[in-house]
């Protein structure tokens, strides 16, 4: 299949130079065209438009920031208006439920297969084809491009209906939000109490409650610099996805609280777990 592949952010590149990199076909677009340079470098043919991609390919990623900018695309653009009956979308960004449901329908109106399919991981896992892909849509579709999953990710899981994969990850989100929310509170409360910070996180990682997450930020906690892996401003959104979905419990909205707290103080450009920023200000 001829792969198409709109929005080469930081995690849209090196998916689709995994894509690339197992054989296939790949055309790319993006607003800002000098982003495409290291695809093109790699094997991959810019489209000058949105119309060129969607008309040479049988399969089209959309991978953009939220749910204004899918909703331009899909619509306001009429990505699904360019496709013949028969083509397959797969969105890969993270969205409400309600906004893959929408679009689900849309596409089906017009005998056009489409997939929710956000990732679990952030860039280093994208660059080693080792993300998460949670799947939602019918189980048909999903068959059909399953494989395409395997260069991106080390499972790729069907979930259900239309919006389920969106539903997926705004869980994993939500836990991924407390857990850093956890690190940053409970290095703070060590300090407090005369326990180094690099003592506490030794304390945490070696524990049954160290993860792969507390392992992975430890350095940043250390040298109190929070370059963005996963930016705060994403789980910010993430979290107030969620809790328009369903209802969050005393910890998940704490934790929505608390990112949406920090965006508002503008640290919404580092990582997530410069949360810590924002905790330590109320101290």
């Amino acid at each position: 299949m001829k792969l198409g592949w709109i929005g080469l952010g930081n995690m849209g590149v090196p998916i689709s130079l995994n894509l690339l990199k197992a054989g296939h076909s790949v055309t790319v677009f993006n607003r800002t065209a000098s982003k495409a340079s290291e695809l093109i470098s790699a094997g991959a043919v810019q489209a000058q438009s949105l119309e060129e991609l969607v008309q040479s390919s049988d399969v089209v990623f959309t991978m953009v920031s939220d749910d204004v900018a899918v909703k331009d695309l899909y619509f306001s653009k009429r990505l699904l208006e360019l496709a013949k009956p028969g083509k397959i979308f797969i969105d890969m960004s993270t969205v409400a439920p309600a906004t893959s449901r929408e679009i689900y329908t849309a596409a089906k109106d017009k005998g056009i297969g489409f997939v929710d399919a956000p990732v679990s991981g952030s860039v280093a896992p994208a660059k080693e084809g080792n993300l998460l892909v949670l799947a939602g849509g019918e189980e048909e579709t999903y068959n059909k491009v399953k494989e395409l999953f395997e260069p991106i990710g080390k499972m790729s899981i069907y979930l259900g209906e239309s919006g389920s994969g969106s539903n997926a990850k705004l869980a994993i989100n939500l836990l991924l939000g407390i857990t850093v929310q956890g690190i940053a509170e409970s290095v703070l409360f060590a300090e407090e109490q005369g326990i180094k910070v690099e003592d506490m996180l030794t304390i945490i990682n070696e524990s049954a409650v160290g993860t792969a997450i507390s392992k992975m930020k430890t350095p940043a906690i250390l040298k109190d610099e929070y370059p963005a892996a996963f930016a705060l401003k994403h789980m910010a959104k993430d979290l107030r996805l969620a809790k328009e979905t369903g209802e969050l419990n005393a910890i998940g909205n704490s934790a929505y609280h608390t990112y949406k707290n920090a965006l508002a103080r503008e640290l919404g450009e580092l990582d997530v777990m410069g949360v810590i920023k924002e905790l330590r200000s109320k101290k």
